[in-house]
C-alpha cells in the first residue's frame, strides 16, 4: 500500500508493533460499535485484525505525527453490490475517541479521496454511516459526498443496522478543488 501523508498524519500499512496503540482505541466502548464491531476484549483479538489488514492491503493505520502513535484506521474497500453485482469502492474509518473533534478524520478521508481519484484513477467512491453516528455524518458532509439512500448494513457483530450511503464522483471531486 502506498503511504499517504497529511500535515498532521501519516497513513501507512499496519505493523504488528502497532498492537498497543491499536488495542488502546479498539477496546473503547465509543469506537467499535460505531463501526459495527464489539470493543476488543484482549490483544489477541486486535492482533488478528492487524494481520488481516496487512494481508488484505486495503486498510491504513492513521499515525499521528506529533504524538507518534497509531490513533485510528481508514480503509478503501473493494466491494460488490449484492443487488446489481457492480464493483465499487467504499471508505471506512475509525478514530480513537481521544482524537475526535479536531478535524483529523476529515483530513484523513480527504487524503484517501485524493489517492482514490488521482493515483488509482477511480471514477466513484462511496461511504456510509449508521443513522445514529452523527460524527461520521459530519465527516462525510465536509468531504462533499452526496446522499444516495438509506439501507440496511450487515455489521460484523450487531446484525443489520439502518444506515445511509453516499457517493462522490471524480467529476464532482474535481469541481471542489
Amino acid at each position: 500500500m502506498k503511504t499517504l501523508d497529511t500535515d498532521r498524519l501519516i497513513l501507512r500499512t499496519f505493523r504488528l508493533t502497532d498492537i498497543d496503540d491499536f488495542f488502546e482505541y479498539c477496546q473503547m466502548e465509543t469506537v467499535g460499535p460505531n463501526a459495527g464491531w464489539m470493543p476488543h476484549k484482549n490483544k489477541e483479538v486486535s492482533i488478528s485484525f492487524i494481520k488481516k489488514f496487512i494481508k488484505k492491503e486495503e486498510v491504513w493505520a492513521i499515525y499521528h505525527r506529533l504524538d507518534k502513535k497509531v490513533i485510528g484506521s481508514v480503509g478503501l474497500h473493494k466491494k460488490i453490490d449484492s443487488q446489481t453485482n457492480e464493483v465499487f469502492y467504499e471508505i471506512g474509518y475509525v478514530l480513537s475517541t481521544t482524537y475526535e473533534g479536531i478535524g483529523l478524520m476529515t483530513e484523513t478521508v480527504k487524503r484517501v479521496i485524493r489517492h482514490a481519484f488521482i493515483d488509482l484513477k477511480l471514477k466513484e467512491i462511496k461511504v456510509s454511516h449508521f443513522f445514529e453516528n452523527d460524527k461520521s455524518r459530519r465527516v462525510i458532509e465536509k468531504c462533499n459526498f452526496k446522499y444516495i439512500k438509506n439501507f440496511k448494513y450487515n455489521t460484523q457483530d450487531f446484525g443489520e443496522k439502518e444506515s445511509k450511503i453516499y457517493n462522490l464522483s471524480k467529476e464532482k471531486y474535481m469541481e471542489y478543488l
